[in-house]
This record gives structure tokens, sequence and C-alpha cells, in this order.
């Protein structure tokens, strides 16, 4: 289910409307007050009132799906944020709620301020550190060389940073500011951005990691690893972006390798990625003993994919109790040696809690660029090349817009990222979730329902 059809479900079984909590009735009269500015709301308020009747009916449950897409619902933020509203108030009763309008916060325990949320993200890093800049340039392109936060640390710097997203935000977008709309700076009503980043030591990093991991209902958190090209302050944004759009219940981090943020320093980034990797295995180890998390997922993307297969399949081979942790390992564009996956990593993998799931496309413009360097097919390739390995769930994201460069598909298009949602939301398979199989004599693959 999606998430306002989970919303409504879910409400309706707790006796709403007219025998549930007030704060629950609120939060579902608002919902449905969402709606009806629609011009689909007839039929979408009809089939919610027939679940009204049935909530266990999945018959019921796909004809409100249906409803809401055909409608554009899910596309709109102020909707979502009364659905997460309501699942939150289901959650954790609360008082009840003053007669105004008002908007709640996502379950990431953002909180909104004026026009805009604020997300917490996580973050460790093994670029190097510049105390004295903004917090959009606290973390250069450049290789940790002054040992990160010290105290043992080694390389790696901890902390958090605070990401804004504005009230009409797009799910999937990452909102910046454009010369074409005359905007010159930064604006957290209008754009996502990096408002702070402060760096903590290890032990009070963790200490808040394993607070937010506790205080969310599955002991979930997310950890992502980005790819080519990505700044510090990029890598933050999205990880914002993602955690709110997905409507996280956890604790959101990632890590932040050296790359350079310069489509010229792919070169650069490739020798980066190779020197990160034994620090992404060591955080991970000390992430999945330091959180208390029993729900972990691992997002690679792009030449990150790299760095963060090879760390899961160490983690594997070396303490696969504390691996097991892992609940998915969902890679996007994996810029990886097609065969080099399949014969090298592929197996090592073949131990984890779930299968890998895999996001290709023929139209990513960055791997074809790599495939042009070294010669030889991506893991993130489709079309003739498409990968099809044991314990892998392969997804054809071809048929998906995509970002200006045509590599940013996993967060960027409504489609995909609404696909994780429901991989990580619900926990689904493939076969469960809005997919349809195709069958080739390489084994199945799976793409996107038109």
């Amino acid at each position: 289910m999606d998430l306002i059809t989970s919303a409504v479900v879910a409400a309706i079984e707790h006796g709403a409307p007219g025998h549930a909590p007030q704060a629950v009735a609120s939060h579902f009269q608002r919902l449905k007050l969402a709606i009806a500015k629609f011009d689909g709301a007839a039929a979408i308020l009809a089939a919610i009132a027939a679940l009204e009747a049935a909530p266990a009916d999945p018959q019921r449950q796909l004809a409100l799906s249906a409803a809401l897409a055909a409608a554009n619902v899910p596309d709109d933020m102020e909707t979502l944020f009364a659905a997460q509203g309501l699942l939150d108030a289901l959650q954790r009763p609360v008082t009840p709620l003053p007669d105004v309008e008002a908007v709640p916060a996502p379950a990431d325990k953002g909180t909104v301020v004026s026009n805009y949320a604020v997300v917490k993200v996580y973050f460790a890093t093994d670029r190097q550190r510049d105390v004295g800049k903004p917090a959009a340039q606290r973390f250069s392109g450049e290789r940790s060389i002054t040992g990160g936060n010290g105290n043992g640390d080694g390389p790696l710097s901890y902390g958090s940073c605070d990401i804004s997203i504005p009230r009409d935000h797009r799910m999937g977008q990452l909102e910046s500011p454009s010369l074409w709309r005359l905007e010159f700076r930064d604006d957290p009503a209008k754009h996502v951005v990096l408002l702070d980043a402060e760096v903590q030591d290890h032990d009070n990093f963790f200490a808040a990691l394993r607070t937010q991991v506790r205080a969310s209902a599955g002991k979930s958190a997310f950890v992502f690893v980005h790819g080519y090209n990505v700044s510090f302050e990029d890598a933050a944004r999205r990880t914002g972006q993602m955690a709110y759009d997905l409507g996280f219940d956890g604790a959101p981090a990632f890590y932040s390798w050296p790359s350079r943020g310069d489509i010229a320093g792919y070169t650069i980034d490739e020798n980066n990625i190779e020197w990160s990797t034994p620090h992404i295995t060591a955080f991970l180890a000390d992430f999945l003993a330091s959180t208390d998390a029993a729900q972990v997922y691992l997002v690679g993307h792009s030449m990150g994919s790299r760095g963060l297969t090879r760390a899961v399949a160490d983690l594997l081979a070396a303490q696969p109790q504390l691996a097991q942790k892992i609940t998915e390992l969902i890679l996007s564009a994996p810029d990886i040696d097609a065969a080099v996956f399949r014969h090298d990593i592929a197996p090592k993998l073949a131990g984890a809690r779930n299968p890998v799931t895999l996001y290709a496309s023929s139209q990513d413009l960055a791997l074809a660029a790599s495939k042009a360097v070294h010669g030889y097919p991506r893991a993130g390739d489709s079309g003739a090349g498409m990968l099809i390995v044991a314990g892998v769930e392969t997804i054809d994201a071809t048929g998906v817009d995509t970002s200006f460069m045509k590599h940013s598909y996993f967060a960027d298009q409504r489609s995909a990222l609404s696909d994780m949602f429901y991989l990580i939301r619900n926990q689904t398979r493939a076969d469960q979730r809005f997919l349809d199989p195709v069958d080739t004599v390489a084994g199945r693959y799976w793409t996107f329902k038109p």
C-alpha cells in the first residue's frame, strides 16, 4: 500500500471516523480535507467510505490506491504531510490538536519552522575538515590528513546536519536556486538547504544516533553512500531529501568520501573511493554494533556502490552475525564492472539477510561515460547487458525520468523513490510491489508498471 492508503486503513482500524481518539479523528479529517481539493476527490472519498465498511479488503485498498494515483495525490506534499501526521498520531497518541490550519512534522523527527521543515541527518566522512569555513564548505574534496576528530578516530569526522525542506517541496526533487528564476542565493522556504553542520566526537555522535533509533517504531536507520561528482553539501542535502520523501521513521545517516564534486574529477574520484573503502567498512561495523538498530538499510549510488558492496562483503565474511543487522542493500546505478560484480562481489553477498536490490538504466549518461572509459559494461547498465544474478533483484529504471545528467534517477523521480518507499516501509520484495516481471533466458528482472 502507498503511504496515504496505509494511513487511511490504519485509522479506520483504530475506529475512525466516529470511534477513534480525538487526535486520530482530527488528523483523519485533515487528510480528507487535503484530498477534497483534487478533481478526483469524489472517487477517492467514495473509496475511503467503502474501506470504512471493510478496511481489511485488499480489493478496496487497491481501489483507493488507484483513485489516489489517478488524481496525482501522491505528488502533493500537503496530503503526504497529513497522511504522515495521521500515522504519527496512531503510533504516539497526543493531546487534541487546536482548531488551526497546521501541517504535522514528517516521521524523521524533523521540526517545522515557518514555511519549511528541518530534517536532521547524521554523517561520517574522511574528507579534509576546515572548522573555520561555513557549513557548506566545512569538508572539502581532499582526503583527510589531519586525523578527523582525533581521539583515535583515524581519518573520520562525525556529526550531524540540519537540512531545510520547503513546504511546497515536490517528491524526488532537490530544489536549488535557479538563475532562470532570478534566484541568486539559498532560501530555505524554496530550496533544500544545508543549514548547519555540527561536528561531534565519536561517543556523542553514536549516543545521539542511539537516541533517535530507539525512538523509532522499528528501531531503524539508513546509511547513504553517495557517488561520483558529489560534494559534502550535496550529499547532506540528498540524504535529507530522501529521508523526508521516504517518511523515514528512524535515524538517517550518510558516509561522505572525498569526491571532488567535479565532472572532470572522475579518475581522482576512482582513486579516492578505493582509499575510502576500508574506512567505510570500519564505520559500518561501528554503526551496526553501536546504534542498537534492528533494521538497517544501506543505499549506495554510482561509484559509492563500489565501496559499499565491498564493505558489506567484508563484514559478511568477517562478522556475519553483525552483518545480519543489515535489512536491505540497495544499489542505484552502481558504477562497478559488471563481470567483477557478477563473479567477485555478488557471491560474497549471498549470505545477506535479503536479496540485494539493484536499479539499472540504459539511459544513464554517467554510466555510459564510465563504460567508454573502462571498455566494459557496468553493473548499473540495463538493455542487452542487464545484470541478472542469483540473490539480486534487478529493476530496469530506464523508463523513469531522470535528472539533467540522467544519473540520479534513484531519488529524482517519484516511481523509483516510491518503489524504495514500499521496499523500506513495508519490507516487500519485488514480486509484492508495483513492478512487472520480465523473464529471459538468463533469468527474471523487473520493470516499473506503466
